[in-house]
């Protein structure tokens, strides 16, 4: 016993050993971009930044999980030794889902982050097409003395500190808030609203067990105009990071294409998740997972849809709603099991909450009112009415009604906390 005791005190040393044998504490980011349509991506390096921080894991270099369509390789040079990995989300593959990508073809800029090298490494950005085959889109040679690697701008913008529960950052969740249609004059509405971003996030389980797992700063930047662009009322605003309701012809859909602003604000700090926070009252906002999350920060439900799209950009988590209040198409191949932790397609459930279900509930489960506590699997989830199932008849994902993520969700967003802090 105490043999085994030895070895498993010694795999985190090992882990972290490889980390400094290969990374410095500073971060690559790889600015490319995404052509494309409905079937066809081609992806192009722009330019590669040296930014100052790493906040991710020094242990959890392997991205085991991988959820997301779309993940990021560090190779060293030569071989096929995996020192890092990530799985990700991105507004193009949301874009490729709706009826816009039938008919044209549009380029879309995008950002990868990984810990800066030491030695020469190789990086492939892979994405899943329909089939959930991994392909390799595009490969680059890093050399660390690469002198076309820039270092970030300092933009010396103050950062209000909103929450930090742990200063090593490496062992924390680092959220970093960025101000949209904010003014000069509204900086001190923006820091109300980020200390109002943390209380709604610890206002939840399972986040409130984990206060000090998080650590939340905000990047003070100020915009020409206040609030927020909506095309479909004729108002356009000159604002820091270009965010505009009416994403993908969706009026609630509150994104911005802008990708090298919101990267280089959220560089400023050490981050592992971006949220924009909207001087807005217009209900709305979006998240996507490992990319960015937003929401109207003025809106009577803001606090709901905070943690709900956090749901989606921190632990992968789909909608839960199966109308037709969106613009995409097919989203899910159904002979496929769905990578988000929350939905099944039943062709892989072991994978998913099998393991949390009792016996005696029905596979599938009805929707009948006698279910309304029961952990089960229930059609309808991932805006598809049929063929995809969720795990209860309501949580946060789904509606606001019960204030609270259902136990697989919750579960989920336990196990991402540990990812990024143990």
């Amino acid at each position: 016993m105490k043999r085994i005791l030895i070895i498993l005190t010694l795999i985190p040393a090992l882990a972290w050993s490889q980390f400094d044998h290969y990374f410095e504490a500073a971060s690559l980011r790889i600015d490319y971009t995404l052509t494309g349509n409905e079937k066809n991506t081609a992806f192009a390096l722009k330019e590669m930044i040296r930014e100052p921080y790493w906040s991710g894991s020094k242990i959890n270099l392997i991205d085991h999980l991988e959820f997301g369509n779309y993940i990021v390789k560090v190779y060293e040079k030569g071989t096929d030794h995996l020192l890092f990995s990530k799985g990700y989300q991105n507004l193009y593959g949301e874009w490729q889902t709706t009826e816009e990508a039938k008919q044209t073809t549009k380029t879309f800029d995008e950002s990868v982050i990984v810990p800066f090298p030491k030695v020469p490494v190789e990086v492939a950005l892979c994405h899943k097409n329909w089939e959930g085959q991994l392909i390799e889109g595009l490969r680059l040679t890093v050399n660390p003395n690469d002198y076309f690697i820039r270092a970030a701008d300092n933009l010396n913008l103050p950062v209000y500190d909103a929450w930090i529960g742990n200063p090593d950052v490496t062992k924390a969740v680092d959220i970093v808030i960025l101000p949209e249609g904010y003014t000069q004059q509204e900086m001190g509405k923006f820091v109300k609203d980020c200390d109002f971003f943390v209380h709604s996030l610890f206002d939840y389980a399972p986040y409130n067990r984990y206060q000090q797992s998080f650590n939340v700063r905000g990047v003070m930047a100020p915009s020409q105009e206040s609030g927020c662009t909506e095309p479909g009322d004729r108002v356009y605003k000159n604002t820091v990071m270009r965010f505009s309701y009416w994403t993908f012809d969706s009026e609630r859909y509150c994104m911005s294409t802008d990708n090298r602003d919101i990267r280089d604000l959220a560089g400023q700090v050490p981050y592992d998740q971006i949220y924009i926070l909207i001087n807005s009252e217009k209900y709305g906002g979006g998240g996507i997972y490992n990319f960015y999350c937003s929401s109207a920060a003025g809106n009577s439900f803001s606090g709901d849809i905070i943690i709900h799209e956090f749901g989606h950009g921190f632990a992968g988590l789909a909608d839960e709603y199966y109308d037709d209040t969106t613009t995409y198409g097919d989203m899910y191949n159904l002979n496929l099991e769905p990578w988000e932790p929350n939905i099944t397609t039943l062709v892989d459930f072991d994978s998913k909450w099998n393991d949390m279900l009792d016996r005696k509930t029905p596979v599938p489960t009805p929707r009948e009112k006698k279910y309304e506590h029961t952990i089960g699997v229930y059609e309808g989830g991932g805006y598809e009415p049929k063929g995809v199932y969720s795990p209860h008849l309501d949580c946060l994902m789904k509606t606001f009604k019960g204030h609270e993520f259902c136990p697989v969700c919750q579960r989920a967003i336990e196990r991402m906390i540990l990812y990024y802090s143990e």
